[in-house]
């Protein structure tokens, strides 16, 4: 029996949407857009904190999603809060391609023995109903 090797790559274009979300998500770098979201909606849940805010139209790019993430030292180590980090990432990843709107900015903050150690689907879960309330299309 012969072994299959890794499926082949989706073509571009054709990954079901994926490539238009990707193409239309930035990283919050500085510190000035951390410090907006800091004073715009804050929603919390079991394993993350959400900060969230609308961009006014003076400022650039309306039309993509721009995301940062922070983990405190009180979340641990460098090795524990990079995996934090990479925690978020991934669940941003899932869950802002459909719960995300053009225009916001939006900074995920791991939480101290949780953001690291909690089921990623609950995790993704926290993320989903986070965004649903700041949106107010839920709870």
């Amino acid at each position: 029996m012969a072994q299959s090797g890794p499926p082949d790559a989706p073509e571009q274009g054709r990954s079901g949407g994926l490539d238009a979300f990707v193409a239309s998500v930035g990283t919050l770098t500085a510190r000035r857009d951390f410090l907006a979201a800091a004073r715009a909606r804050k929603q919390s849940a079991p394993g993350l904190i959400l900060q969230a805010r609308q961009r006014g139209a003076d400022e650039i790019a309306l039309t993509e999603v721009r995301i940062g993430y922070t983990c405190s030292k009180k979340v641990g180590n460098a090795v524990a809060r990079n995996r934090a980090k990479r925690r978020l990432r991934a669940a941003a990843h899932e869950v802002l391609k459909t719960g995300g709107r053009r225009g916001w900015d939006y900074v995920l903050i791991g939480r101290r023995d949780v953001t690291a150690s909690r089921p990623f689907p609950d995790l993704c879960a926290d993320l989903a109903r986070a965004l649903a309330r700041i949106h107010g299309d839920g709870e």
